[in-house]
């Protein structure tokens, strides 16, 4: 599991550290409609799903962090859930659509997680995971600092995402963006 100190510490302010630039991209790559239920997997204080919260018609957040999670509470849009991404409490195919923003390198087993996260997925569902590339020189930085800091987090190129989405039983598409940033569509 991810190291949970360095989140709980930085729940309280992480909204004012890390904008949110991603919600037409988000937005565009969900394909978002009323009737619709999104899962946010490893969303934090719900810093990139709050504004889509009038596009769906349920939306959860799930995190491993209590505190990050306390923090998305305040917002009132989503239905929170401490979870674990190898073992999420949902059924088969509950979701239409899965977002995973910027998160998935803190995941343990992520071959299993992908197979998780595409578990929940209704068929004709998506996934969209926004993961940093670890082919850019700052990522490969970030990674140096998570790895000091203990925080456990395992960074892969696009291609091994989608590689992983592929082998879960997916249609997997990779799109760039003008950042160290990779988006990764799975539909089901």
């Amino acid at each position: 599991m991810p190291n949970n100190f360095l989140f709980n510490l930085l729940a309280p302010f992480y909204d004012r550290v890390f904008e949110n630039r991603s919600s037409e991209t988000v937005r565009e790559l969900l394909d978002l409609n009323p009737d619709q239920r999104l899962l946010d997997v490893g969303g934090g204080t719900g810093r990139v799903s709050a504004p889509l919260r009038a596009a769906v018609q349920d939306l959860f957040l799930g995190d491993y962090s209590f505190a990050m999670l306390r923090e998305s509470k305040k917002k009132q849009v989503a239905i929170p859930f401490q979870i674990s991404s190898l073992h999420l409490p949902f059924s088969d195919e509950t979701f239409d659509r899965i977002l995973v923003v910027d998160a998935m390198h803190h995941f343990p087993e992520q071959p299993l997680v992908m197979v998780e996260l595409l578990r929940v997925l209704k068929t004709g569902g998506r996934l969209v995971i926004e993961e940093p590339d670890i082919q850019h020189w700052g990522v490969k930085l970030v990674a140096l600092g998570e790895k000091l800091a203990l925080m456990g987090s395992h960074f892969h190129t696009p291609k091994e995402l989608q590689a992983m989405a592929l082998a879960a039983a997916a249609n997997v598409s990779i799109h760039h963006n003008k950042g160290p940033a990779a988006w990764i569509v799975a539909k089901k």
